[in-house]
């Protein structure tokens, strides 16, 4: 390329908005089928089976037009790149700096249409906010797309749209059988493909549903609030609807930015201790658990003060179930095996001692940053790929690990991509237990008097009202 394969790439995108995204599964597919994309789609569901192959065998040429193409896709086919942008290890640094992009940007939807889904959904107070948005977005993810705005007391806002068609998009990528394969491929070869897929299905929708992200944005803010490190933007409800979010605005660099500035220990520190708690620790004292840890969802000040802008993708959690999952971490950690199967079978696994070595295996390197004491880097091999766990498909099938066990597991590894790429020494055991100590105590009272075992899993079809802002 005469330019910059990353500024020619961006160039192209801007330059490609504006179109109707396909709806269709026949125009979808027709859209994958060209030969840029079908290189990259091949090598992309290659490297979840764990196949060996190399993006940095592609030319920069051969990438860009993988990204132009799931970028005019959106919705699961972006999704994927997004993933693969950061899990996946094997990228040479060109492959991931251009895959990168489609964590923060895709073609963008015309400003026209943009404006009618404002009006559609706000209609009155439509107009103060679109006098002062700005045409051109900041970002235009799977989803949706961000448009900076000011309101009339001065606040500088940041108004989320969904593109029109997604959920039609969504439902037609669901009705390909490729999907179901690369999905249960993504979460763990062996899992429950139907189960999964369905969740994984109802999981997009929902993300989709941008009054229900609002309400878990304020519930987040809610948990945050005044914290040292973690900051969640404020929610303008009296400017949200179904297809529009508004929140406050914050400035901040991305991860790649980050790393090339905070030059001392400390900020990577705090960075990851953030991160850390946010993903992992939401879920043991909350029972919530934000699924999208990409690090284009992520904004980094400079002393490593971190702000989560998404939150379309949310599951909850049972205490009791909580309690197992903490006693799970503890048991692998310990290398209990009893307390592992008894934590196992409380969490919904029917048979957990059969073929217990290749569970033990497999738990071990999900943990496997937590298994070496003291202060240490998360290193990018050191917790299972995706590969790895594929190559054990057989003795999977017979395991029937619960599928939202696995999706957990699935977080842990995103979070540990981008722990990796910080870089920061913590002693992951100590902060693990800390935060995991609040999750200890349900158990007893969630069995009950019986000594049973509790219904282990809470739908992932809540309401949005289940997370309107407490009194």
């Amino acid at each position: 390329m005469a330019k910059d394969s990353l500024q020619q790439l961006l160039e192209n995108l801007r330059a490609k908005g504006g179109g109707p995204l396909p709806t269709s599964s026949l125009g979808r597919l027709q859209k994958t089928a060209s030969a840029a994309a079908r290189i990259g789609v091949s090598a992309l569901a290659g490297r979840l089976r764990g196949e060996a192959f190399n993006f940095g065998s592609l030319p920069p040429e051969a990438v860009a037009r993988l990204v132009e193409t799931l970028g005019e896709l959106k919705g699961v086919a972006m999704k994927a790149g997004q993933i693969l942008s950061y899990v996946d290890g094997s990228l040479s640094p060109e492959a991931r700096r251009l895959l990168a992009v489609l964590q923060v940007m895709s073609q963008p939807t015309a400003f026209s249409q943009i404006q009618r889904t404002i009006v559609e959904d706000l209609g009155v107070r439509a107009r103060a906010l679109l006098a002062r948005l700005e045409r051109e977005p900041v970002a235009s993810a799977s989803i949706g797309q961000v448009h900076r705005a000011v309101r009339e007391d001065g606040t500088r806002v940041a108004v989320k749209v969904r593109h029109p068609g997604i959920e039609e998009a969504i439902r037609a990528d669901f009705k390909t059988a490729a999907v179901g394969t690369f999905f249960a491929n993504l979460a763990v070869s062996g899992a429950n493909v139907d189960g999964f897929v369905a969740e994984a299905e109802a999981g997009f929708l929902e993300e989709c549903n941008y009054a229900m992200e609002a309400r878990r944005q304020v519930r987040f803010g809610e948990i945050f609030a005044g914290h040292a490190s973690i900051t969640i933007p404020a929610v303008h409800l009296d400017a949200c609807g179904p297809r529009v979010l508004t929140s406050t605005w914050h400035s901040g660099a991305g991860l790649d930015a980050f790393l090339g500035t905070a030059a001392y220990a400390a900020e990577r520190t705090r960075a990851a201790r953030a991160l850390y708690e946010f993903y992992v620790g939401t879920l043991y004292r909350h029972g919530l658990c934000n699924a999208d840890p990409h690090p284009g969802n992520l904004l980094f000040a400079p002393d490593g003060r971190v702000t989560i802008l998404d939150h379309g993708c949310v599951r909850e959690f049972e205490p009791g179930v909580v309690a197992w999952l903490a006693r799970l971490s503890r048991a692998v950690r310990e290398d209990d095996a009893s307390e592992i199967q008894t934590a196992l079978a409380a969490i919904g696994m029917t048979h957990p001692s059969r073929d217990f070595d290749v569970t033990r295996a497999i738990l071990r390197g999900f943990y496997a940053p937590l298994l070496e004491p003291g202060r240490h880097r998360v290193e990018p091999d050191q917790a299972i790929s995706m590969g790895q766990v594929a190559r054990l498909r057989k003795s999977l099938l017979h395991l029937r690990l619960p599928d939202r066990l696995m999706f957990l597991f699935r977080i842990r590894v995103g979070l540990y991509a981008v722990l990796a790429r910080i870089g920061a020494r913590l002693d992951w055991i100590d902060l693990e237990e800390e935060l995991a100590d609040s999750a200890a105590r349900p158990i007893a009272q969630a069995a009950g008097s019986t000594g049973r075992i509790p219904p282990a899993w809470r739908s992932p079809n809540w309401r949005a009202e289940d997370l309107q802002p407490s009194a």
